[in-house]
């Protein structure tokens, strides 16, 4: 059985996800096997608040070379979370906005 923080893995902070942190959206790299349903559980368990909807996305590693060499970065999945409209803010993020 997976924990919660097995599921999400770590914060994704960008210019762009701290903008949206303001509207109560946030974004994390989940477990590429975690579905919506255990990504908001994972939030809501973690964070105690309560989610409004959840986006995913896999995103493909981009292809890199040295040299001769080519490689590919690896693969990920995120998902973007919305909170509810009487939903505390996530407290992780409130310094960095």
């Amino acid at each position: 059985m997976k924990t919660p923080y097995d599921i999400l893995l770590r914060p994704i902070i960008t210019e762009r996800s701290m903008e949206r942190a303001g509207d109560k959206v946030y974004a994390f790299e989940v477990a590429r096997d975690a579905n919506k349903i255990e990504i908001r559980q994972a939030v809501e368990t973690i964070f105690k608040v309560s989610v409004k909807s959840v986006n995913t996305m896999n995103m493909q590693g981009k292809v890199k070379r040295m040299g001769v060499h080519i490689g590919r970065r690896p693969a990920r999945k995120k998902a973007i979370v919305r909170l509810k409209g009487e939903s505390n803010p996530i407290e992780f993020f409130e310094g960095m906005v």
